[in-house]
């Protein structure tokens, strides 16, 4: 007597689907049955998908009076948004798309050239928004979610990961910007000022450039610059820099200098132009002075000192070393505050 494995009452049979090599999903009896997307899609393509459907609800596209168009997103429920300042540059008027298709006109809270970043403030209330990430957690390799208006296109979704960290790249106005992460979710005209979220859907970074040449080369600022300046533009509607008043370039020093004074560094700034009644001038550099160092911290380029000049060191005096004939210097220098063009 043959004994049949019995399925307990309490436990239902499981039928599985087979899949037929000439296509479709049949169920035992053989019928076709539809196997639903959870089942067709892959966890990466499931975990985009949640994150477009959060994301895309805060994210605008903006449109400039007499300009182009660009992108930007929700950052707070009462209406701030941040875009790239390339977006909004020379605009007078500006209006702004909703996901939901509602038609706004914005205002203009600050824009920072220096970092490339710009807020606007939308009349509404209760609106969908976003938080930033941290991007000093980021690891290349992870997830990296952009969505925005290439070309118009509103709501277009496209995913990558962060391909490096780390990188510098020049704003318009010539500073270097640091914290600027790299990724090959797809961008164009159009996506500048969107957001580029990780996983959960958190800010990592606003996208703001793309070698055009290049395939799945694309750059943004860095969530944590982000978050710094948009507060900043928010309470006061600018950034507050420091400011010396010359003009430098880099320069490479000699070897036997460089081993004579035991520098760190083998390159300095050479002074070139000292404005009249600056802060360089009060302090007495002089053309030719070679600056090696900011409060002990060696500088080797312009743009090392560009770093060091933040808001803080603002009516602060402190040392600045040079090289001039022959000699190491110390100069004690106060700075001055960076007024924007057309303060």
């Amino acid at each position: 007597m043959s004994l049949q494995p019995q399925i307990p009452a309490w436990q239902p049979a499981r039928l599985e689907p087979v899949f037929h090599h000439n296509g479709g999903f049949h169920g035992p009896s053989g019928a076709a049955t539809s196997p639903t997307d959870d089942v067709l899609l892959d966890a990466y393509s499931q975990t985009v998908s949640r994150v477009a459907e959060r994301v895309a609800p805060a994210v605008v596209n903006i449109q400039v009076e007499r300009g182009g168009t660009g992108s930007g997103f929700v950052i707070t429920p009462d209406g701030f948004v941040v875009t790239n300042s390339h977006v909004i540059r020379g605009g007078r008027e500006f209006s702004v798309t909703l996901a939901d298709g509602r038609i706004l006109r914005a205002e203009l809270v600050g824009e920072d050239a220096e970092t490339d970043l710009a807020i606007l403030r939308l009349n509404a209330p209760s609106l969908p928004h976003l938080q930033f990430a941290n991007s000093g957690e980021l690891r290349v390799g992870q997830i990296a979610v952009a969505v925005g208006s290439p070309y118009g296109f509103q709501q277009t979704v496209t995913a990558g990961v962060v391909s490096a960290l780390g990188r510098s790249m020049r704003a318009q106005s010539g500073r270097l910007m640091d914290d600027i992460l790299q990724t090959d979710a797809a961008l164009n005209p159009g996506n500048s000022g969107g957001p580029l979220v990780n996983s959960r859907g958190d800010v990592i970074g606003v996208n703001t450039a793309v070698i055009m040449p290049a395939q799945g080369i694309c750059f943004a600022i860095g969530s944590d610059t982000a978050q710094f300046v948009a507060a900043w533009l928010i309470k006061d509607g600018r950034i507050r820099r420091a400011w010396l008043g010359f003009a430098g370039q880099n320069t490479a020093l000699p070897t036997r200098i460089v081993r004579h004074f035991k520098l760190p560094v083998d390159r300095a700034v050479l002074v070139t132009g000292v404005e009249p009644e600056s802060p360089a001038h009060r302090a007495g550099l002089r053309d030719g002075d070679r600056i090696v160092a900011f409060k002990g911290e060696p500088i080797g380029r312009l743009d090392d000192l560009h770093r060091r000049l933040v808001a803080n060191e603002i009516g602060v005096t402190s040392p600045l070393t040079i090289l001039r004939l022959g000699e190491k210097l110390e100069l004690p220098i106060t700075p001055g505050e960076l007024r924007a063009v057309g303060s």
